[in-house]
C-alpha cells in the first residue's frame, strides 16, 4: 500500500498521458531514470506490469488502466484538498471566452472541477469563434480565452488538436460525391481554412453546402446526411463516423489551442483558472 505514493501515481499518469517516459519525466520534473525506477518498483510491489513497453512508446496494461482511474481521482482530491486549505477565501468573477467546439468538449470537466475547488468564484462563459474573441481580449471584455490561435489572438500554447472529417454513419457514402459537400464554420475560422486548403492541395472538388458560426449547425447537417464536416477531433460526437485516407479525403492540419489573457486578468481567480486549464489540457 505504501507503494501507492501520490508522487509515484503522478508519474504513472504522466507516462500514460504522454505515452513516453522521457516526456513524462519532463512533466513531473524528474529524470527519466527516476521515473523508470519508480514505475518498476511499483510494478514489483503490485506483482503486475502496468505498461507494455514498445520501441518508441508505452501503453497501459489492463491493470494499468484500472490503477490510472484511481490515480486520477486521488490526485484530483489532493489538489482540491490543498486548494481548500491554502486558498479558502478566493472570490471574484472570471469571464472566459471559448469557441463552440471547445466549449462542448474541453471545458466542461475543467470548469466543474474548478467550481468545486473555488465555489466562491463566479464563472461566465462567452461562446464565440476565436476570431470574434480576439478584440474582446484586447478591450478586457473577457479575462481569458481558450481558443485557436488566429490573427490578433496570441497566448500561451496548450496543445495541438487534430482535425478530422466526419459524417453520419448512414449517410450513404456522401463522401464519394463530387464536388464534395462540406459544412464549415464562417470565414475567419482556422478550422475552415485548414480544411479548404487541404482539399485544394489534393485537387479535390468541393462545394460549401452549409456555413454556420455554431458547432450545432454543422452537426445538424452532418447528422441529416447532407454534408461532411471538418471538425476538431475533440468535438466529434461518438455516434458520427470519422473519415480519412481510406475514403479518399486529405489530411487536415491540426489546430493550435492557446490560452490568451487580457490585461485585466492579473488577479487570483483568473490565475487559478488559467493554471487549471493549462494543467488539464496539456495531459
Amino acid at each position: 500500500m505504501k507503494a501507492l505514493d501520490l508522487d509515484v501515481l503522478a508519474m504513472i499518469v504522466a507516462v500514460a498521458d504522454t505515452g513516453n517516459i522521457s516526456r513524462a519525466a519532463e512533466v513531473v520534473h524528474r529524470t527519466q531514470s527516476a521515473v523508470s525506477m519508480q514505475i518498476k518498483t511499483l510494478e514489483t510491489a503490485l506483482g503486475k506490469p502496468l505498461f507494455v513497453r514498445k520501441p518508441r512508446s508505452v501503453i497501459p496494461t489492463q491493470d494499468g488502466e484500472v490503477l490510472l482511474t484511481y490515480a486520477r481521482r486521488m490526485l484530483a482530491l489532493r489538489e482540491e484538498a490543498w486548494a481548500a486549505v491554502v486558498r479558502p477565501d478566493v472570490t471574484g468573477r472570471v469571464v472566459i471566452g471559448v469557441p463552440d467546439d471547445y466549449a462542448s468538449s474541453l471545458l466542461p470537466s475543467i470548469l466543474k472541477k474548478f467550481s468545486a475547488t473555488y465555489p466562491k468564484v463566479e464563472i461566465q462563459v462567452v461562446g464565440l469563434p476565436s476570431v470574434a474573441l480576439a478584440p474582446m481580449v484586447k478591450d478586457g471584455s473577457v479575462d481569458l480565452v481558450c481558443g485557436t490561435r488566429v490573427k490578433g489572438l496570441s497566448g500561451e500554447f496548450i496543445r495541438h488538436e487534430p482535425m478530422v472529417w466526419t459524417a453520419a454513419p448512414d449517410a450513404h457514402d456522401i463522401w464519394r460525391e463530387r464536388p464534395l459537400p462540406i459544412a464549415v464554420f464562417l470565414p475567419g475560422s482556422v478550422a475552415r481554412e485548414n480544411a479548404i486548403r487541404s482539399l485544394e492541395r489534393a485537387k479535390l472538388p468541393y462545394r460549401t453546402s452549409y456555413e454556420s458560426p455554431s458547432l450545432l449547425g454543422l452537426l445538424s447537417m452532418v447528422e441529416a446526411g447532407l454534408a461532411v464536416a471538418p471538425l476538431a477531433q475533440c468535438a466529434v460526437p461518438a455516434h458520427l463516423s470519422l473519415l480519412g485516407h481510406a475514403q479518399g479525403l486529405p489530411e487536415i492540419a491540426a489546430l493550435e489551442v492557446i490560452l490568451a489573457r487580457s490585461a485585466k486578468s492579473k488577479r487570483p481567480p483568473c490565475d487559478f483558472l488559467a493554471e487549471k486549464i493549462m494543467s488539464e489540457l496539456r495531459r
